[in-house]
């Protein structure tokens, strides 16, 4: 079956798949960071950071209390508030980024998932003083101008998915 929009019930199932999947790869995260400085902790900051929204997104999933614009609140707020060293600011900015462009619609297509993930983008860069090319920033930017260059032409989301991950 071909799946071409996601609703707030399924991006609540994504982004907390993603939380449980970013926490059981911690470790490994935090062995990877080198740059811009070795502090082994960056793959912890962003499971305290992550895990912060994915609280309150499973409480809503689990009173069928899902519309857009609140689990775009959840999710933005509740990283926010969980950020925890500059990896966790940088992931909550890039959440806060995703859900602006995306809070006032029911469903995400393609096109809107492109441009949630430029928005992303252009949030996080701005909230970081220096940004280092090489660093989180980066593969966000890569993977946001993948979304954008492919987007016109995708009409389902799994070979979308496919192909920016790849990138």
């Amino acid at each position: 079956m071909a799946v071409n929009t996601i609703d707030a019930k399924m991006l609540a199932k994504m982004f907390l798949a993603g939380a449980k999947n970013l926490e059981s790869k911690k470790e490994w995260i935090n062995e990877l960071n080198v740059f811009p400085v070795p502090d082994g902790d960056t793959g912890t900051n962003m499971t305290l950071t992550i895990m912060s929204a994915a609280k309150d997104v499973a409480a809503m999933n689990a009173n069928n209390d899902l519309d857009m614009k609140s689990l775009a609140k959840a999710i933005s707020s509740g990283s926010l508030r969980g950020a925890r060293g500059n990896s966790g600011v940088i992931l909550s900015q890039l959440f806060r980024g995703f859900t602006k462009a995306i809070r006032d619609y029911d469903t995400i297509d393609i096109p809107l998932l492109a441009e949630a993930c430029e928005k992303a983008v252009e949030t996080a860069y701005k909230a970081v003083m220096k940004p280092k090319e090489g660093t989180i920033l980066t593969v966000a930017r890569e993977a946001a101008l993948k979304a954008a260059e492919i987007a016109p032409e995708a009409d389902e989301l799994q070979p979308f998915f496919e192909k920016v991950f790849a990138h």
